[in-house]
Parts: C-alpha cells; structure tokens; sequence
C-alpha cells in the first residue's frame, strides 16, 4: 500500500499495462492528472494536441496501426465531446482506444447545478459510444478498474473504452494498492462439432472463398496456411487488407471478390461483418456461408450462416487447417487462375484517373514496411482497392464511419506509434481543414509525417452527387481554401507544391529522406468516380 492521489493511482496502473504514450490537452479538471505525467520521470510520453478531436485521431492512429492501446486525455463535457467522433471510429474498426477523462466535483455530479463543464450524464453518453465506460470515486479503486478498462478494450471484439474520475478525486490522497498488468478475458470454447460441420463443407468446396475483416488481423500465418491448403482467394476491403501481402496470388482486392462471389459454392468469413456481400452482393441458393466472429452477435446479424463458429480467428483457423487436411486431398492449384484474375481487375481499376497515377506514385516512393493514411477524399477511396498493401495494419482507415477529416490526426499518432517506419498520408482540401491545426503538433514534437494534399477546391463527392442528383444545384460544395503551402509555412513545415505522378514520387522521397513534417500539395481538377468498383449490382439478383 502506498499513499497517492487518484490522478496518481490512474496514471501507475495505466503504465503497469505496457503504454507509454498518452496524447492529450490540458484543463482544470485534469490539473491533477497532467501535474502526475510530469512527475513521473518520463516513464510516459505526453503528445500534446491543438483539438481534442486531434488527440483522440492520434490515439486512434496509434492504436489502429498498433493493435496496442491508444490513450488520450481530454477535460469533460464539450472537451470529450469534440473526441467522439474518434471514438466512433474506434468502435467501427474495433480499435482499442481508451479515453481518460475528468469530471465535475464529486458531490454535484447529476444535481445540474451548471459547473464548468457538466453534462446531464456524461456516463451515459460515453456507455453508447464505447465497448464501456466507468467512473472511479475513489483513488484506491482506480487500479481495478483500470485493469477492467484494459481487459474490456483488448479482449474479446476488441474497441474503444471510457474513464472518468472527478477533479476532486484525483487531487485525493488515499492508501493504494497497485497490480499487476491487467488479465485478458477467456476465449470463447471452440465448439468441436462446428468446426467439423465446416471443415466437412470446406472440404466439398469447388469453389471456395474467404472474406476477411479486422478480426482476423492477427494471425496472417494461419489465415495463409488455411487458403492455400483450400485454394480459397482471401478477400478484403478495408480493414483486412494485408492480413496475406498483395503480392501473393491468393489476396484478391474487393472487386476481384465480386467476381469470385458469382461461382463461390462455399465462403469462409472471418473477422468480418460480410455486410458487402450479404447485405449487396447476395447470396446464391445452395451457397453455404460459414461464419468466424469473437462477437456471437455478429454471426447472424445479416442473415443465419449455415455455419456459425462464435471464436478466436487464430484458434478457429487452426482446428481448421487439421480437421480439414484430414478430409481432402491436396488441391490442384489455382495460381494461374487467380493471377490471371488480378490482372484483369488490374486493367479495369486503372482506368481510374488521376487517382490510380497518383497511387501508384505513393506506392514507388513508400518503402514496403511503411504505413499509408487514407482520408474520406477520391483517392481514399480508389485507395480501399487500387492501393497494394503488403503487411497487416499498414493501411490505416476509419472503416464505415467515413469520418471525414480523421487522417491527418490520425497519421500523426501512426507516426508517434512507429518514429523509424515511413509515413504517409493523404487528404482532401475539404477534409484535411478539419484537423490542419495539428500541424502545430507536428512542428512541435517533430512527427515527421508526410502529407500528400490533393487540392481541387471543393467537396468533389457531394458535388458529384449534386450534378447527378439534383441537376447540378450546387450548395456548400464549393471551398475557398487558404494558400496551404504559406499555411504550412506559417507552422516552419516544409511544403511543396507538385502536378505529377513523377514528381510525386520524388517529393515524397525528398521529404521522407528529411524526417521532417512535409507537406506535398497537388493541384488537380476532378477525379473519375471510383464508386463502381465498390457499389456493385447483386451478383445473385435472382436471390
């Protein structure tokens, strides 16, 4: 037992779970908790944002890119309000963010009696937009649940979580006792009987297929020894892709997919919702659906798979391989098939211009194990299936949330995360106004993040929709934006302004052998729409 504050208690158990960066901005509530981070002798790195909506985008980077919890710190009330649409993020892509946030003084909380920064219940809202959220009323409470908050956020379906503690409590002194880093939650049993039901359905395949989300971001080598020992294409659109390398024959990018879903006989999920193919594609009578989640409500939110396994992916995919190597003979190959297939969809997605250009340019000038940023923007997009992606984690996106504007914060805190590992991001002109602050962050702490700004004055995705719509009546789609390379300047980052593919890849390799923060803006007008390649017929209309 030692003697500490509240703010002292949260803060040693935070670090007794391995983090050792905190992203943040200061205020009154948190006076306790910020004064504790300066007393502990460096064992925690502060990032200190412009926003809280840039300091909860960089825990998000950190965690997303990592897999390892990201911690922010905001004041209450409309300061951890401008975080949630970052914590909206987190809970679509399962990203293990944690929120620390302070609260009114102890005595007034839900009595309404207008203190600085009160909500009607700040607990309430923080419990619908997390995994789950909890307030400490006292420091000797603090290691318990904190060790919960890790537990909640890294077990199971991973995603973001949420503590407060009231001013008053932090500044408390109180005999506390610490523990140990926090235990994870079981796994679910394997249901050996499931795995038999679709290993025997695997095994009778033709045809078959995987499709994979996030969850199955951590176990690569099972998920490739289990496609090749099915000759099954892996299928992904955001969050799975690199989980097996572009480069393989058997990763297959998502309009690669929809042209395989229309002769799969049998498809493996795993990690993923499937929302694009049960939702859209549609599924064929006779096609059998097998199903991996962490989440057993997952399973059968779309529709009912013939076979649901509610498990680990890792785990799953193990039993798997042996239940179905038992079962099947050595399948022919179907390389030359599948790299035919790649070719094919390599044509057709190129026609997406300047996109695709662009791409390929950020391509040649990222190094292999560095991390591409996308941004809710026209090359974002064309990003989600044009961009090659060779390791898990290393395409970092907001998943169905679209959060416009996420990026450049978010690549800030994916650079924090990985100082030694090339990063680059992309935005929109609109897009990228949301969280520009943080290039102060940037110059401040010398997070050497590489922006590629593509810049044709407007919202191009509202205005398409405008034109096509609603017969060109365009409102609030046109900008007028600053000169953003006097912009940068105005922060000391270095900025350039490029029109080419190839001169693209020079900027980007110039600014990446500084290690400085760089802007790179590209003038350009609009872009081919890139959403057929992503918003698809049914395959199965009939269905």
């Amino acid at each position: 037992m030692t003697t500490m504050s509240g703010a002292d208690a949260i803060l040693q158990q935070v670090l007794r779970n391995g983090v050792d960066t905190i992203f943040g901005l200061p205020g009154g509530q948190l006076d306790h908790f910020f004064d504790s981070m300066h007393r502990s002798s460096g064992a925690v790195r502060f990032v200190g944002s412009r926003h809280e909506q840039g300091a909860a985008y960089m825990a998000f980077g950190y965690a997303r890119s990592t897999g390892r919890p990201g911690v922010y710190t905001v004041v209450p009330g409309p300061g951890v309000l401008n975080s949630t649409a970052a914590l909206c993020s987190a809970y679509a892509t399962n990203a293990p963010v944690l929120c620390l946030t302070g609260q009114i003084p102890s005595a007034a909380i839900g009595k309404g009696i207008g203190y600085l920064h009160e909500l009607p219940d700040q607990l309430a809202t923080l419990r619908s937009l997390t995994r789950w959220a909890e307030r400490i009323m006292r420091p000797q409470d603090a290691p318990a649940i904190v060790n919960e908050a890790f537990a909640r956020l890294g077990s199971g379906r991973r995603g973001p979580v949420s503590l407060e503690m009231p001013m008053d409590i932090m500044g408390q002194q109180a005999e506390v006792q610490l523990a140990g880093e926090a235990q994870m939650f079981a796994l679910p049993a394997l249901d050996t009987d499931r795995i038999a039901e679709a290993a025997k359905l695997l095994a009778g395949a033709q045809r078959p297929m995987i499709v994979v989300g996030g969850g199955a971001v951590d176990a690569p080598a099972e998920l490739l020894e289990l496609a090749t020992l099915l000759q099954a294409p892996v299928v992904s659109f955001r969050s799975g892709r690199g989980i097996i390398s572009d480069r393989h024959y058997l990763a297959q990018v998502f309009p690669a997919g929809y042209e395989l879903w229309k002769s799969a006989d049998v498809v493996l999920g795993i990690g993923s919702r499937m929302e694009q193919q049960l939702l859209y594609w549609r599924t064929a009578p006779g096609m059998k659906i097998i199903r991996i989640d962490i989440d057993r409500e997952e399973i059968d939110r779309v529709e009912t798979p013939a076979v649901g396994i509610h498990a680990d992916a890792r785990q799953a995919m193990r039993a798997l391989i042996t239940a179905v190597g038992a079962q099947q003979r050595k399948r022919a190959s179907r390389e030359a098939e599948l790299k035919t297939l790649k070719e094919k969809v390599a044509g057709e997605i190129s026609l997406i211009q300047p996109q695709m250009a662009f791409l390929t340019a950020i391509r040649a000038a990222l190094p292999e194990d560095g991390f591409f940023v996308d941004e809710i923007t026209q090359v974002g997009y064309a990003s989600w299936y044009g961009f090659p992606v060779y390791a898990p984690r290393h395409h970092v996106n907001c998943g169905y949330q679209g959060t416009l504007g996420y990026g450049y914060a978010t690549a800030l805190g994916v650079k924090v995360a990985h100082p030694d590992k090339a990063v680059v991001n992309i935005a929109g002109d609109g897009g990228f106004m949301f969280t520009s602050n943080e290039m102060a962050t940037a110059a401040q702490y010398g997070i050497a993040l590489v922006t590629v700004l593509f810049n044709n004055n407007k919202f191009q995705n509202v205005q398409r929709q405008q034109n096509d719509w609603f017969g060109g009546r365009h409102i609030g789609s046109d900008l007028r934006n600053p000169d953003f390379l006097k912009f940068a300047d105005s922060f000391g980052i270095d900025a350039v302004r490029v029109h080419t593919p190839e001169q693209l890849t020079a900027a980007i390799r110039a600014a990446l052998g500084k290690n400085a923060p760089a802007l790179i803006e590209v003038p350009c007008g609009d872009m081919v729409t890139p959403w057929p390649h992503i918003i698809k017929p049914p395959a199965h209309p009939a269905a």
